[in-house]
This record gives structure tokens, sequence and C-alpha cells, in this order.
């Protein structure tokens, strides 16, 4: 049988059949893009409360420096004493003035086996050559020469004013670099991109040059070459980190004497007096301040101009009131100083945070008479404080030291003064910088990836000689151009998530009895309001505990937390069954301020405490916080960690015992190969050559 179709109703039938084919694309199209759409606003959340956790937790250990400094400080005037360094030919009749180490170098041979750069004073661009190519080799410079540079630096900075008043020609441009904190690659990055320092190419470096990175020491020894070079061009100020009580918490300290392990105590020392020697601001043609930090409604530029900077060691030891001062002229009398908050509280009739009642520092008499409160506080404020979008100045609680201050504040010192803009750093930036109180505030950081691979941009200014500001950004890193987008933010999600766990961990019995206050029958499970109550209440992190409970918590059908499976996937590193469950987890709270005290304990370097010692520091460090702990469980626990048997505790193993470790998680096999279909972000990259000294990295632009 043979059909035969009209050519009109053929033609209608295709015509149908591309309708139909044409919806089904759109459709296909819009639910495609639907589901981009939602897939990136999935991930921007996920990276937006990862930076958050990292934030919170870098200010609440900060809080718990400012609460301990006192303790630390204590510590290095009893222990610390930088001729106790052994095998070295520093003279123990050396006094304790920073004067008396300007000449020590000359005491210390360079032997004619040490293949780093020699450098002849005064310095030239040749010998700033030379150190750039040896740090990216990853060589030392001899302690020979770093002593020296730092008296002939120590000598420069004595010569500078509190705030420089720098003057930029209409021929060139000033550039402004925020906080590098050890990150050399960074630096390097700054100087291929932007130019080396020089007369025609002046740069301000706005603090904390050191902590958290690995090469804060290079990173100094460049910096104050480069000045010792161009005095005139190249201006440091100091920041927050510059101080000697922040550098044993954060790193720093460590790295010195790690890396200068006979010298590495003189070096720290005489880094203390450099410090404070920094200058504390820097105004550009009489128009723009650069501070570290920022301002409070009581800062006044003409007092921090006059005060005399030298005293202020360390802002983590506040000055004593004058009734401490009273009582500290009683020959052989120690004083207590009060802690950052109770000094703060004093100064301004308000409390800035919450400090532990009767947390005091037992100090020893100094011939130097100390900085009073004001001049204290004065430069606390300019080196801590942060901007916020609400008018007015309040105590800065999240870091514990320092102000908010808000854009009336902002208004009215600019006016007093007549400047045009405030350049501050001091605050981590996703993208390098922020604008803030109408543009007449600057944030600039230029430490990318600062909490992990890939979670910011650096970025610097550049000022031209209208003082309109040019944002430069960049990102180095070894392997972010090779990650796609849903890549990048899952790993610093598994890394922000990771720190918060254990950050929980850690106060394990305080938020079990926290959580049983809302578990009346004893049920274990509670509701997400009350679990996320508890978790702030105790944690103390402002963060979005709704949002987290789904990482964190197992919830039931019913929508209770099982609040106990806060902890199912972490355990102590070493089994300790044997010793008191409340000192172990103690301990694991505690590692970080206790690694500094072993540091500031072992004065041979050698990684070994006695059991003795062990014994009188956890007494002193307990006393100080309030911590009940039975000698006997103390023995104890020196026993379980004493593998030899020969009465001393290797630091590195104890350390190794007693940190958090986390089971293997199941690896997420669907989800990732559901979003990794869209998700390829990508940022056009820098592709020159390479100068000598430029690091092998990607680097993004935009």
């Amino acid at each position: 049988m043979e059909y035969i179709v009209t050519d009109m109703g053929c033609n209608a039938s295709i015509d149908d059949r591309e309708e139909n084919k044409s919806e089904k694309a759109i459709k296909a199209a819009v639910l495609i893009q639907k589901w981009f759409r939602s897939t990136r606003a999935r991930l921007e959340i996920s990276r937006r409360y990862s930076l958050t956790i990292f934030q919170s937790i870098e200010y609440a250990d900060e809080q718990d420096q400012a609460q301990l400094a006192s303790f630390f400080t204590f510590m290095l005037e009893r222990y610390a004493n930088p001729d106790a360094v052994a095998d070295t030919s520093i003279s123990p009749s050396v006094s304790h003035e920073a004067d008396s180490y300007l000449t020590e170098y000359e005491k210390i041979e360079v032997p004619d086996s040490y293949c780093g750069p020699r450098l002849s004073f005064p310095l030239t661009l040749a010998d700033a050559n030379a150190l750039l190519h040896a740090f990216k080799d990853g060589q030392l410079l001899h302690a020979h020469y770093v002593l020296q540079l730092l008296c002939e630096t120590r000598r420069v900075l004595k010569e500078k004013p509190n705030i420089n008043l720098v003057t930029v020609s209409y021929s060139k441009e000033i550039t402004v670099c925020g906080d590098l904190h050890g990150n050399l690659d960074d630096l390097f990055l700054i100087f291929y991109k932007n130019g080396l320092p020089s007369e025609k190419k002046p740069y301000v470096f706005n603090g904390d040059f050191v902590d958290r990175g690995q090469n804060s020491m290079e990173i100094l020894i460049i910096l104050f070459a480069f000045l010792l070079i161009y005095p005139n061009d190249v201006h440091l100020n100091r920041g927050n980190h510059e101080d000697y009580v922040i550098n044993l918490r954060y790193g720093f300290s460590n790295e010195v004497l790690n890396k200068y392990k006979v010298y590495g105590k003189v070096i720290l020392y005489l880094l203390q007096d450099v410090f404070s020697w920094l200058p504390l601001a820097t105004i550009i043609n009489k128009k723009v301040l650069i501070v570290h930090g920022g301002i409070s409604d009581t800062t006044d530029l003409d007092f921090l101009n006059l005060l005399d900077r030298n005293k202020l060691k360390s802002l983590m030891r506040p000055p004593k009131s004058e009734a401490d001062r009273e009582e500290q002229g009683k020959e052989g009398t120690p004083t207590a100083r009060p802690s950052t908050y109770a000094a703060n509280k004093h100064v301004t009739g308000k409390t800035r945070g919450v400090s532990p009642a009767g947390f005091t520092e037992l100090s020893r008499p100094h011939s130097q008479p100390g900085p009073t409160l004001k001049e204290w506080k004065q430069v606390l404020d300019i080196l801590w404080s942060d901007p916020r979008k609400q008018n007015g100045c309040v105590p800065n609680k999240r870091r514990g030291g320092g102000c908010c201050f808000g854009p009336d504040t902002t208004a009215r010192l600019l006016e007093r003064y007549n400047l045009k803009m405030l350049i501050r750093s001091h605050e981590f930036k996703r993208e390098g910088y922020e604008l803030t109180h109408g543009g007449k505030v600057i944030t600039i950081f230029s430490a990318s990836n600062y909490y992990e691979e890939g979670s910011n941009r650096g970025a610097y200014i550049r000022l031209n000689p209208d003082l309109i500001p040019h944002f430069v950004q960049y990102q180095v890193s070894e392997c972010t151009n090779k990650q796609n987008h849903w890549e990048r933010t899952k790993t610093i999600e598994r890394s922000a998530l990771q720190t918060l766990r254990e950050k929980i961990f850690a106060h394990r019995s305080t938020l079990t009895e926290a959580f049983a206050k809302y578990d009346c029958n004893n049920t274990g499970k509670i509701s997400v309001s009350d679990w996320a109550a508890a978790m702030e209440s105790v944690l103390c992190l402002e963060l979005p505990w709704r949002t987290l409970q789904f990482h964190l918590a197992k919830i039931d059908p019913d929508g209770k937390v099982d609040y106990m499976s806060c902890f199912h996937n972490m355990e102590i590193a070493q089994s300790t069954e044997e010793v008191q469950p409340a000192l172990v987890e103690t301990l694991c709270k505690y590692r970080k301020d206790l690694e500094i005290i072993f540091n500031i304990m072992d004065e041979d370097q050698s990684g070994l405490i006695s059991f003795d010692e062990f014994r009188k520091t956890w007494r002193i460090f307990s006393s100080h916080l309030g911590i009940d702990a039975y000698d006997a469980s103390v023995d104890k626990l020196a026993q379980s960690i004493d593998y030899n048997k020969d009465d001393y505790i290797d630091f590195s193993e104890f350390l190794e015992a007693f940190h958090v470790v986390h089971k293997r998680d199941k690896k997420p096999t669907n989800e990732k190969a559901e979003l990794l279909a869209g998700c390829h972000g990508s940022s056009p990259s820098c592709h020159e050559s390479q100068a000598a000294w430029e690091p092998n990295f990607h680097t993004e632009n935009q």
C-alpha cells in the first residue's frame, strides 16, 4: 500500500517540530541558567561564611593575646636574657641597653664557607639586588650582616619624626603598600610589577611586615636595606605586629630563632628597639594621612608627633596608673600592671572588652620613665582601630584594643587637619582594598592568599600627583590558576571549617555544659536556635551558626540538633586515657600559648625542657588562668610524653601530642561532579618576562 503526503501537510509538520525544538531549547537554556546562577550563589555564600570564620577566629586570637600579654611579658622579663645565648661570643657583661649591641656584630666572624650576600656599608643598589637574588634562592643573610643592618637602620630611624611629612613632586607617583605578613613573594611581585624603590619611585610600607608568613625576616632585611639606600624615598610605618609580644604568638620570634639559632635572641632583642623607632604615620603633600590601623575620636596628631615613641616597646604592655607609679617608687616593691582592657577603662571610662578578674602583671622597675596612659592610648588607637559604617566611636571589642570609628569621626579629623583622605591597612580584604566613609577612608591589604590559597587578592595604591588613588591587584599562587572556581571555593571552605571544628573541640567541656542547659530531659538533642545560642555564648565569634549547623552537627528529621555530634569527627592526637580529661582539653586549648612559653624558657634552643621546668611553667600559667590541675595529673601527663624516659620532654613531641586531628571524612562524589560542570571561573593572567627576582607564580589583575 502506498501513502501520499501533501506538501502543505509536510511543511506544517516540520514547522511544528522546529517550534517544539526551539521551545525545548529555550526551556533548557533557562533551566541551565537558573541552575548556574543558583550554584554560583551557593558558592558565594560558602566563600563569604568561610572568610567570616577565618576573620572571626583571627580576632578572637587577638583578644586572647591581649588577655595573656601580661603573662608573656612577665615570662620574658624572668627568662629571656639576650646575654644567656649559649655558645656565642657575646660578652655576658654586656648591658641590657640596646646601645650596648650596636657594635656586637664586629665580634661575629663571617666564615669563608658562607656563600650568601656580603654587604658593605653604606649600602648600594647592588647590595639590595644581591639580597633579592639570595632570598629568591632561599639563602639566609649571615647574622653579622643582619645585626649590622639593624644597627644602621636604628640610626636612620632615630632621625625620623613620629609623623613623616612627605612631599611628592608633580613628576612622579608614590606607591602605598599594606600588610605583607611575611609573604615574600608578594613583595617580589610588587617590585616586579611596580619597580624597585628609588628616588623616582618612592614607597610607603604601612606596617605589619612580619608574623604569619614564613619570610618575615627577609622582608625586614629588604625594606631596611632600601630605607638605608633611599632614606628620603622609602617610608616605613609601624603596624600593630611590629611588637615583640605579638611576635611571640604569631610566628616571627620562632622564625628568627629557627633561622639564627646562635644569635636569634640577640637579633630579636635589637629588633624590639628598632620596631619602637618606626614612625607612627606618614602624611603626603599635607593631604593624605597614612596610619596602620585608624583613628579614634580622641586622636591628636600634634600630640602624637611630640611623644617619645621609643618608650612604647609593646602596646600589649599598658603603662601603670599614677597610683602604681607611686607604689613603684618604693624600693624593691614590684607593682601590678593593669591589663590592656583595664588600662583602656582608666583612660576612657569605658571597658574595651572583657578581662579576667584580677588579671595583672608583675613588672620590675625600669630606670627610664615609661609612657603615660594618654601616650599609650593615642598610639594604640592609630595601630589597632578599624572603620565602621555607623557614626560614632566605640571600643573595638572584636580585637580587644583600639576603636571602631564612624564616618563622623573621620570627617572631624580630616577637617581639623585640612586633610583629604585617610589610608590605612590592618584588615583582610578579599579584593585587596576597600573604600569606606564615602571614599574618605581606604583600606589597603597587600598579603594575597592570607587565610588560604585563593582566599584573597593583594593590592597596592599608586597615588598620582593629584593624589587620586589607582589600585593594582594581584595574586601570588602556585596552583590557583590550575583550579576552577568550585575547587578554589571548596578548598577555602574545608580549611575554614576545619579551623572552626578545632576551636569547637578545644571548648568541648564548656560547650557540653552550655548545651545541657537547654536539654532539660537529657535527650542529647536541642533546637537549632538553642544550639546556635549555646555556640555563640561560649565561643563569642559572631558567626551565622544557623547556616553553619549543617556543616558542624547532625540534625534529626524532627529538626532537633544532636549536639554531641559536633565532636564526633575529631580526637586528640595522642591517647591520654590515664590523664585527667580536663587537663588534656586545657592543653589543646592553650597549645599555642604553651609553645610561646616553652620557647622563652628554652634558652639553648635544644627543644627540650626538664620535668621540673614543665611543672613550674604549668603552675605559673594555670594560676594566671585560674585553672585547677593537680600536681599528680601534671606529672602523669609529663611522663606520658617522655618517650625515652630521660626526664626531659621533647617540645615538638609535646605539641604534636596535644593537637586536634580530624578523622577522615568521606570524599564528596556526586556533589562535585554536579557542580564542576558550570563553575569554571577564570581571571586574566599576566605572562610577562621574568626579572631575576620575580616569583615563579601566577598573577591576577583587575
